[in-house]
């Protein structure tokens, strides 16, 4: 079976080099279009919705005393397992998975060398997002941290619109994940069907999160560190590989000079690069994750802040330190698809046991995105549950205290990637990433526009009081803004991407009147579970 498309996003014929100069006035007039709908969506989601014309969680005029304290009953069912160890691996590990072990093949044909610096682009606005979520999580540490935030500091409406935004972010992330463990398998064992392999890892990861948190953590840990010391290996390996000249079946021997000599460092021009920022940026998905365990975390305000101000680094060493080796072993334009890139380095050499190894790695990091996947879309579904934004019955926790309910809904649903990886096993991934990067960029807005609700509620007194401030605050908010609403006119350009784009705007709507029949409906005694 082939690997999913390989379409650029240019027209038959084109290069992204010569897409640029023909649609850049489309691209900005659709990303300012998008940029100002958000804001016309911040306005409405704003609407009081209260009986009473008001929204007693959400009065901005409320005077801080103090650091706010989470005060809602996830905490207190939940157990505080996780230790710091398992914060940090799962924050170093979280935004390590598919999307840089096999998507990176699409956004190096995008933009070839130039895909660095998109990483690092990418990568700074994702630190902001994170800033601004860890501002809110040291200070308020719940699980189903998105949400409740909402919920807490912008309207009911917000929490309800983030919490299933980000359920659904997440279902999509698991079902991309799944849509690709087959390929790693069939590396060894052609003649497994991938849908076979998808059934079994499904069934796997689910019993890990039924068995709790600390066994999730545990195994998340060690996820993680495979991920962290392959890469870390990888590179490594590769530097021997560069510096002795070890070449392979094609003669050509690995050299940094491969970084220019093969149409230069932006060889798809600007264009290109700026192509391949929505590959980037589905990459990204999952470092979030960090918000979700505050919940859990047995000390966040030390945890928390840890881990997110490590993500720069990270994004230099993972991201940028790997694929600069990928491309210096082999080049740009010569990487296929056909595997994950980083196996393709060492079959290209000759170094074939490091490619098992590597193969097994990135198939563990499918794994690894998809267990804590389904752990964050339990923890979602509780949360909702507790707002009273979902059934009642979510609110259930087992004897280890999992939200088991949510654990199972949330697999059940996941079973229909394994339908998808059946009837579409060459596009899959593409159109199942395409859908969980619109779901990540309404998530990632919401969060700066709860931050700014926050910022709001508390007033200066409080801003200056915070632990873990947003360096640059409403500046590096609207810069954001801006960079997220530009991934998403992009997108539109993408064929493989287009109709993402349209779910996105689309999915909002039915989530706007979701929530106006929920508070149309007769409430049940004891239905209300709002956080006060």
């Amino acid at each position: 079976m082939g690997a999913p498309s390989q379409e650029t996003g240019a027209a038959p014929g084109n290069s992204p080099g010569m897409l640029l100069p023909r649609v850049v006035l489309c691209r900005a007039v659709s990303s300012l279009g998008i940029f100002f709908t958000a804001q016309f969506l911040h306005r409405a989601v704003s609407l009081r919705v209260a009986p009473n014309g008001t929204n007693p969680t959400c009065n901005p005029t409320k005077s801080y005393n103090g650091p706010v304290t989470a005060r809602n009953e996830t905490s207190a069912h939940l157990r505080r397992d996780l230790q710091n160890r398992h914060i940090q691996m799962i924050a170093l590990g979280g935004a390590i998975g598919t999307g840089l072990f096999y998507g990176s093949h699409e956004s190096i044909s995008l933009a070839g060398p130039a895909i660095l610096l998109t990483y690092l682009v990418g990568g700074f606005v994702i630190y902001l997002v994170m800033r601004a979520l860890g501002e809110m999580s040291v200070e308020e540490p719940v699980s189903g941290a998105f949400s409740h935030y909402a919920y807490q500091h912008w309207s009911p409406r917000a929490g309800f619109i983030s919490g299933w935004n980000y359920w659904f972010n997440y279902i999509f992330v698991a079902m991309a994940e799944l849509s690709v463990v087959g390929l790693y398998v069939e590396y060894w064992f052609p003649q497994v069907p991938r849908w076979l392999t998808a059934v079994f890892c499904l069934l796997v990861i689910t019993v890990i999160n039924l068995a709790g948190v600390r066994i999730f953590g545990e195994f998340e840990f060690w996820f993680a560190l495979i991920k962290v010391v392959a890469i870390i290996g990888m590179i490594g390996l590769g530097l021997v590989v560069i510096f002795l000249g070890v070449t392979g079946p094609t003669g050509e021997a690995p050299s940094f000079a491969h970084l220019v000599d093969h149409g230069g460092f932006f060889p798809n021009g600007l264009g290109g690069a700026a192509a391949a920022f929505a590959v980037v940026m589905f990459s990204f998905g999952g470092i979030e994750l960090i918000g979700i365990t505050a919940g859990e975390a047995h000390n966040p305000q030390r945890s928390i802040p840890r881990a997110i101000n490590a993500v720069i680094w990270r994004i230099l060493l993972f991201y940028v330190g790997s694929l600069t080796i990928i491309m210096a072993v082999v080049p740009w334009d010569q990487i296929d698809g056909e595997t994950s890139p980083f196996v393709q380095i060492f079959d290209s050499v000759g170094v074939k046991f490091a490619a098992h190894i590597l193969n097994f790695v990135v198939l563990t990091a499918a794994l690894s995105v998809y267990n804590s996947g389904l752990y964050s879309n339990g923890r979602m579904l509780y949360a909702l549950a507790e707002q009273g934004n979902a059934p009642r019955v979510l609110l259930k926790l087992s004897s280890r205290g999992t939200p088991y309910v949510g654990v199972l809904v949330s697999s059940a649903i996941t079973v229909i990637a394994v339908f998808v990886v059946f009837l579409f096993p060459d596009f899959a991934f593409t159109y199942l990433l395409s859908i969980a990067l619109i779901a990540a960029l309404i998530n990632w807005a919401m969060v700066i526009i709860t931050e700014w609700k926050f910022r709001s509620k508390i007033g200066p007194e409080g801003v200056a009081k915070l632990r873990f401030p947003l360096p640059g605050g409403r500046v590096s908010s609207v810069f954001v803004l801006i960079m997220l609403a530009l991934c998403a006119g992009l997108m539109v350009y993408l064929p493989q991407y287009r109709i993402a784009a349209f779910i996105g705007p689309l999915w909002l709507l039915i989530l706007f009147i979701a929530y106006e029949i929920k508070i149309r409906l007769p409430r049940s005694a004891g239905a209300d579970h709002r956080l006060h």
